[in-house]
């Protein structure tokens, strides 16, 4: 099946990164962390790259297997990936103190759950996506793909192929100058005053904080585009049901805040963490119209380590 798919089609790039992670493996159960600490440590870096294959899973795959009513991923899978990020946090905390006798206690467990993971999207995974998803569909993957990233060093070959004028430019690498018309014609009136979708898609892009906004409906309708997002989001999760956008050990917290917030007992909900080294701070807003009728919720993160260890005053520019 996968050597008749076109260069470049989702599937074949899973496959593609399927046979690294089986090579990173073959060199992890070789490799003697004892006699050779910095390769063994370089191999394992580079295996924990997979998640971004967690990630392009849970925001591209998923959502799509969803929309053909196969709902079984976005659980039990999504909850083997967090499964083996715990065993990787685990890991990393012992590569930290170089505690050489639990790397090779806990190393197996992980490279195990890797190898079972990909036997499951082997048989069943990719298998059923063939069959459910459309090759319409499958072409709607490669920019939310490429979102999110590859472990892969090349970045593989756009589907389907496009020509050098139709290649996705992100926002971030758009130097182009425009001629901004600030006429009533091409644009929107809000509340405090006048833009253009353009200025409004700028402005929502550089905001220093990661915005989702759920619907009345408990759908996924917008998420800003930010170059240095907290969190994974691509465009797979317009339209998705949000308690599918949320790790199973979470979504029941997430169901309750929403509840809350619908029933009118609550407006705010906020949480503050440790993840990857940096404090997170996650803050959830009920959305009501003037009537104050419920219309959703907005999910704001930000990285706020820097933030907390501001003190004093600061009242002059320091630029020079």
């Amino acid at each position: 099946m996968v050597e008749t798919l076109a260069e470049g089609h989702p599937v074949k790039i899973y496959y593609t990164e399927s046979a690294l992670i089986q090579d990173l493996i073959l060199e992890l159960n070789l490799v003697n962390p004892v006699e050779d600490f910095q390769k063994y440590l370089n191999i394992f870096n580079q295996l924990t790259t997979i998640e971004k294959r967690f990630a392009r899973k849970e925001n591209q795959l998923f959502p799509y297997l969803e929309k053909h009513g196969w709902e079984g991923p976005s659980q039990g899978m999504w909850s083997f990936h967090d499964n083996l990020r715990e065993q990787i946090k685990l890991l990393n905390n012992y590569n930290a103190k170089k505690d050489i006798k639990k790397i090779i206690e806990n190393i197996p467990y992980l490279l195990n759950g890797i190898e079972r993971l990909l036997t499951i999207e082997d048989i069943r995974l990719f298998p059923n996506a063939m069959e459910l998803i459309t090759e319409e569909e499958w072409k709607d993957f490669y920019i939310g793909d490429e979102e999110i990233g590859w472990m892969l060093k090349e970045k593989p070959t756009p589907y389907p192929a496009v020509t050098k004028e139709e290649a996705y430019l992100h926002p971030s690498q758009d130097h182009s100058q425009r001629d901004l018309s600030f006429s009533l014609e091409n644009t929107f009136h809000y509340d405090e005053g006048y833009m253009t979708p353009e200025q409004v898609n700028l402005l929502l892009s550089f905001l220093p904080v990661d915005i989702t906004y759920v619907d009345e409906n408990d759908k996924v309708i917008f998420y800003n585009r930010g170059n240095d997002r907290v969190f994974a989001r691509s465009k797979g999760i317009i339209g998705r049901e949000v308690r599918f956008c949320h790790p199973p050990k979470s979504v029941n917290m997430v169901l309750r805040i929403v509840e809350e917030f619908r029933l009118g007992t609550k407006d705010v909900a906020e949480f503050w963490f440790n993840f990857k080294g940096r404090i997170i701070h996650i803050r959830y807003f009920a959305i009501r119209d003037k009537n104050k009728t419920y219309k959703g919720v907005v999910e704001m993160s930000q990285d706020v380590t820097d933030i907390q260890k501001l003190e004093g005053e600061k009242r002059l520019l320091d630029w020079d």
